[in-house]
C-alpha cells in the first residue's frame, strides 16, 4: 500500500519543481524529502525522479503518480473535514499559521480557549510571515492563516475570506526620544520582514526621504537590542512591543501607520466546524 505522507512529498515536488522548495513547503529537511522519494520508488518499483543538471524532474511515471496522488490527497483531506464535522469536534485537528508577534501575544490565549471548549481537538501551529502563511493556506497545509496587511499592501488573491481581528498601530523605536520619522532622514534604520520593510519605505517616502537601511532582521529581540545599542532606529507594531520590550528603548506612535490583522481562511462560509471553532477562539482571545 502506498504511504500517504510520501505521496504528499511527491505532489509537493511536482508542484514546486525542486527538492529544496518542497522541503520548505512541507517543513521537512531536504534529506527527509529525498528519503521519502526513495522509499516511494521502492514501494512502486518505478523510477519517479531523475537528475537534470543541478536540479531534478519527474519521469513520466512520476508525473502520472503525482497527478493521481493530488486527487487522492484532496479527497482524503475533504473526508477528514467531513469526519470532523460528523464527530462534533470530539477529535481531529485544526492547523494555524501565524506571524511571530501574534504567536507571542494573543494566540496562546486563543489556543487555551479552543482547548477548553473542544478538548479533543488538536491544534497545530506554524510560525511564518504572511506571504508564506497564505501559500500554506492555498496549498491546503493549514486551515487558518493569521496575517496582517497595511493600507498600502497589494490586495490578496481572490478565494480568501478575511476575518478582521484587530488594528495594530506602529511605533517609532529609538534609544532616545523618537520624535517623528522626518526627524531621522540622516539616521541609520533597521528593517524587518519584506512586508514591514515596504511599509517603512512608504512612511519615510511620505516624510520626504529615503531611509538608509543599515541592518535587516525579523527578530524583534535582536532589532531592539540594535536600537538600544545606538546602531539605528526602527518601526515596530504594537503587538511586537507587547511580545518583547527592551528596557532601553523609547517609542512614539506613528500616525497613519496602522496594520490590520486578519484570520484568513480559504473560501466563503460556512467553514468546517474545526475552522469555525478556531476562528471563534481567535476573536474571543482579543
Amino acid at each position: 500500500m502506498l504511504d500517504v505522507a510520501r505521496l504528499r512529498v511527491l505532489v509537493a515536488v511536482a508542484r514546486k519543481g525542486s527538492l529544496t522548495a518542497a522541503a520548505k513547503e512541507l517543513h521537512y529537511s531536504q534529506p527527509s524529502i529525498s528519503h521519502h522519494l526513495a522509499r516511494l520508488e521502492a514501494e512502486t518499483g518505478a523510477k519517479l525522479i531523475q537528475r537534470a543538471g543541478r536540479g531534478i524532474r519527474l519521469t513520466e511515471a512520476g508525473r502520472l503518480l503525482a497527478e493521481r496522488a493530488s486527487d487522492i490527497i484532496g479527497r482524503l483531506d475533504a473526508t477528514a473535514e467531513e469526519l470532523a464535522a460528523h464527530v462534533g469536534l470530539r477529535s481531529g485537528r485544526v492547523r494555524l499559521a501565524a506571524f511571530p508577534s501574534a504567536l507571542g501575544t494573543f494566540i496562546p490565549k486563543a489556543a487555551g480557549l479552543l482547548a477548553g471548549a473542544h478538548p479533543g481537538l488538536r491544534l497545530q501551529l506554524t510560525e511564518t510571515e504572511p506571504p508564506e502563511a497564505l501559500r500554506l493556506l492555498r496549498a491546503g497545509r493549514v486551515d487558518v492563516a493569521v496575517m496582517f496587511r497595511y493600507d498600502d499592501t497589494a490586495p490578496e488573491d481572490s478565494g480568501l475570506h478575511l476575518v478582521h481581528l484587530l488594528d495594530d498601530p506602529s511605533y517609532l523605536v529609538s534609544g532616545t526620544p523618537p520624535g517623528e520619522p522626518a526627524d531621522h532622514a540622516e539616521s541609520a534604520w533597521i528593517a524587518g520582514c519584506d512586508r514591514c520593510r515596504s511599509h517603512l519605505l512608504d512612511i519615510c517616502e511620505k516624510a520626504g526621504f529615503e531611509p538608509r537601511i543599515a541592518f535587516t532582521s525579523d527578530d524583534i529581540v535582536a532589532v531592539q537590542a540594535l536600537v538600544a545599542a545606538g546602531l539605528g532606529l526602527t518601526m515596530l507594531p504594537g503587538l511586537a512591543l507587547a511580545a518583547h520590550r527592551h528596557p532601553d528603548v523609547q517609542v512614539a506612535e506613528v500616525p497613519g501607520s496602522t496594520r490590520h490583522v486578519y484570520a484568513a481562511v480559504y473560501g466563503e462560509p460556512p467553514h468546517p466546524p474545526a475552522t469555525e471553532a478556531l476562528l471563534t477562539a481567535l476573536r474571543e482571545s482579543l
